[in-house]
């Protein structure tokens, strides 16, 4: 489970429970029977491997490979699950990232992030010499590169390298041809430098006509690749071309992977998939459907598999339930959570599917307000679990979650590492 609770609070709380209750606890560890203290952050197992699966399935039919971005769960055990199922390597965004990524045994980190700062360098340069670990870093300033290229060369370490590629409006990245080509010129005059590839983050991409808009920016991004290939610009025979959050990857897919060139190597680096949500990546899903038709190469699809389980604590009101649920507990960037199960405790206790008119009206630090009919089945203790939008804000919250199997079953409690 993951949840807000440590090991240590929780065995003060089984502690304080009669003989009879802590053997309920510890021996029959089901959410419905209570095992577990609420809120708590919970993901399905069998939901997690479909998606794990899909995934990598559709990935290795397109002729890319998986670099999947790890920032969505900073959980090494799902690290290394997506590693077994055939990733590439794995995408971060700190060093710290970095660091947890080559801790749990992932062979090559793609930190999709300029390298700035001296201390951030340094590390690096520890974290190279301490493993085996491939750590590839981007690049798109010309003084950053001076940087770079005097502090691994003091070091006798060499760094590789990625030209980033952004949008006007966006965020980091280089706008024009002949800016990529300037940083090109200028990585080849570092020796500690190795200049491995090109890439890009098409989430940027905005307009009327976003499909539109991407795609034009993607082939914009391959051609400048292929045109830097054909100059000899880079320092090693395989050339690794990247994009796709988990909203476009099909279209980076098929337009990085469609060169025809064999020294590049298309590497996707979606997040959000290992989770899935029922918000803006189950919308942004039905999207990718859409666009592949009837020519989806995985069977199945994407599944929901994270979800917070809360008590209702208080109904103060007619048609009026406060959860135990909060801010601190929940993403709510992309949309308040909203309840998928009601189960109250008991020894007939089932979960069954919540009303399609309780909905999560308003959240505070610690509580959310839920509207319910005035005549709803609810009492003070009952269980509601909530699905979420946008996975990342809802892990980085937790330092440890809750895999459950699908009766209810807690299988084991896996730390974060945020």
């Amino acid at each position: 489970m993951f949840v807000i609770f440590n090991n240590f609070k929780y065995n003060m709380v089984l502690s304080n429970r009669p003989p009879s209750e802590k053997g309920l606890l510890m021996h029959n560890r089901n959410l419905l029977h209570e095992a577990i203290p609420l809120p708590a952050a919970v993901v399905y197992q069998s939901r997690l491997k479909n998606n794990l699966h899909w995934m990598q399935t559709f990935a290795d039919h397109k002729g890319v490979v998986l670099a999947p971005h790890g920032k969505t769960t900073m959980t090494p055990r799902f690290f290394q699950w997506q590693k077994a199922a055939g990733a590439w390597g794995l995408s971060v965004a700190t060093v710290s990232q970095a660091q947890a990524a080559a801790d749990a045994g992932i062979g090559r980190i793609l930190m999709a992030n300029q390298l700035v700062g001296r201390a951030n360098m340094a590390a690096v340069s520890e974290l190279l010499t301490q493993s085996e670990t491939l750590l590839y870093c981007l690049v798109d300033n010309v003084d950053n590169v001076r940087e770079l290229g005097g502090f691994f060369a003091a070091r006798q370490q060499v760094l590789p390298v990625l030209i980033e590629v952004g949008v006007v409006g966006g965020r980091c990245g280089c706008r024009t041809a002949d800016e990529v080509l300037t940083l090109a010129e200028a990585v080849a005059q570092q020796p500690a430098l190795q200049l491995v590839g090109v890439e890009t983050y098409e989430g940027m991409v905005r307009g009327d006509q976003p499909e539109i808009a991407v795609r034009q920016h993607l082939t914009r991004v391959r051609d400048l690749t292929l045109r830097l290939l054909a100059e000899d610009r880079f320092d090693t025979e395989q050339v690794i071309l990247t994009g796709a959050g988990s909203a476009w990857y099909d279209l980076v897919a098929d337009i990085f992977g469609s060169t025809g060139d064999p020294r590049l190597l298309p590497v996707l680096r979606p997040g959000c998939y290992l989770i899935h949500d029922q918000g803006i990546y189950a919308q942004a899903q039905a999207q990718v459907r859409a666009r592949l038709g009837g020519h989806c190469p995985a069977p199945g699809d994407l599944q929901s598999s994270l979800e917070v389980w809360a008590y209702v604590q208080s109904l103060p009101e007619p048609g009026m339930a406060i959860l135990t649920l909060g801010k601190r507990d929940a993403a709510f960037d992309a949309g308040l959570p909203q309840p998928v199960l009601h189960a109250r405790p008991g020894p007939d206790c089932q979960a069954r599917t919540a009303p399609a008119d309780w909905q999560l009206v308003k959240i505070m630090d610690q509580h959310s307000i839920m509207h319910t009919r005035t005549d709803h089945d609810l009492r003070v203790g009952d269980i509601i679990a909530l699905a979420t939008s946008h996975p990342c804000l809802t892990f980085d919250k937790w330092r440890e979650i809750v895999m459950i199997d699908d009766d209810y079953n807690v299988i084991e409690e896996v730390p974060t590492c945020f």
